[in-house]
């Protein structure tokens, strides 16, 4: 197997678990559902619907989809310049999503000391760096197939 394809299919895994965790929540799910959503003053900054939530889940399926095509697993007539530039713009949006609004997410966030910030600088942007690096790699890489 050469390397593009596991990085796709790593890849594709991990947004399949993420937008199988936020179906989870649309439907009323409460698995780590706690520290996921930012907190002001002790309220909510914002409360997702469930249309929203699985808004995002298909975007991470989506996701999924895109590396795969990337990689030549899927779809291997796909316009290569198309799955790049779509692969680009997932990289970039996710290294954006760990780089954060400089307020209540990301590395460079100022409101601390609440679970959500906690979770977000220990694992929650740096899995959204890691996903946003790799999919950037995977952009650069040749087209497998």
């Amino acid at each position: 197997m050469k390397t593009s394809t596991g990085v796709a299919l790593g890849l594709a895994a991990a947004f399949g678990l993420l937008s199988a965790l936020h179906v989870t929540w649309a439907l009323g799910g409460k698995l780590a559902s706690g520290s996921v959503i930012p907190v002001v003053d002790g309220t909510p900054a914002l409360r997702p619907s469930a249309g929203t939530t699985l808004a995002v889940a298909g975007l991470l399926a989506a996701a999924a989809l895109v590396v795969l095509v990337r990689a030549g697993e899927l779809l291997p007539s796909f316009p290569p310049r198309l799955a790049t530039f779509a692969t680009v713009v997932l990289g970039a949006i996710l290294v954006l999503r760990a780089v954060g609004d400089f307020r209540l997410v990301g590395f460079f966030k100022t409101v601390r000391g609440t679970a959500i910030a906690h979770w977000d600088s220990v694992l929650y942007s740096p899995i959204a760096l890691g996903l946003g690096l790799a999919a950037l790699w995977l952009a650069s890489t040749a087209r497998q197939r």
